[in-house]
């Protein structure tokens, strides 16, 4: 199956359009194992059997298993998941961008040593810096475009004065990643769930493609705005998906022995509330 059919199959088999972020950070595990950096795979592999049946994807963030020295807790947990979930794609989120053999070799990092189904990558190196990660078919690639931090206005937001149209920047992005980027149909993009009016943008520019959405929940980003700004259907199937990540408030719902039952808890009432949010 190609990423995006592994998508459509998730969100249909678990009903769901939330994506939770696994960014573990020892110093905010529970107390058995607050601070124990050796624990990173036991802790993000009770949250995945926790909440396996109630989301469209998962979405590890690499740099927080790098800084603690735990690629090797990755890969272990990346097998876990094809093992205990193996209907829900993953998304590496390592936020790649470069050229050349480089690129090249981060799409090996990508979809050989940690088996993703996607990844997140910068495309403001141009085509050339995505192209290596299109190779790999049935592969997904998310590209930045409008970010959900205050700093994304110093590039994301400004107008292209040498493009036809004069399009802000995210927009030009969307544009491209639609149209001619989109060889083999394997992109989608980054848009932040704190700009629900540049997601609706976002979704006008880029009709079909999969828009995967940071920020609700500890980010202060609004589910319900998030989703009737990006989530499109036609005739009862979707054709605009959209994967609304949250990491935090799943992660750290409990700082005791529960905190598994507690992610649980927590990614469910955030599954119903988007769920609701397609009415």
């Amino acid at each position: 199956m190609t990423f995006l059919d592994m998508l459509g199959a998730a969100e249909r088999q678990n009903q769901s359009l939330l994506c939770v972020g696994l960014d573990p950070d020892p110093a905010k595990f529970p107390v058995a194992m607050k601070g124990d950096a050796s624990k990173i795979y036991d802790f993000c592999a009770a949250i995945v059997e926790a909440t396996a049946d109630a989301v469209i994807a998962f979405k590890p963030q690499i740099a927080y298993f790098a800084a603690h020295r735990a690629e090797d807790q990755l890969e272990k947990l990346m097998r876990h998941m094809k093992a205990v979930a193996p209907q829900v794609p993953v998304i590496l989120d390592a936020k790649r961008g470069d050229i050349g053999s480089t690129a090249e070799q981060y799409a090996i990092e990508a979809f050989e040593r940690y088996g993703a189904d996607a990844v997140t990558l910068s495309p403001f190196m141009g085509f050339d810096s995505v192209q290596p990660y299109l190779k790999y078919h049935g592969k997904g690639a998310f590209l930045l475009c409008r970010t959900s931090n205050p700093g994304g206005d110093d590039l994301q937001n400004q107008r292209l004065a040498s493009v036809e149209g004069q399009p802000l920047l995210y927009e030009h992005v969307a544009r491209l990643a639609q149209g001619p980027w989109n060889l083999n149909g394997q992109l989608g993009l980054v848009v932040g769930a704190t700009y629900p009016a540049e997601i609706e943008r976002v979704r006008a520019l880029a009709p079909t493609l999969p828009l995967l959405i940071p920020g609700v929940g500890a980010q202060g980003g609004d589910a319900v705005a998030t989703i009737r700004a990006g989530y499109r259907t036609q005739g009862g199937a979707t054709t605009g998906p959209v994967i609304v990540n949250s990491s935090r408030a799943v992660l750290y719902a409990s700082g005791g022995t529960d905190f598994a039952a507690a992610a649980r808890a927590e990614a469910l009432r955030t599954r119903e509330v988007l769920n609701a949010a397609k009415a």
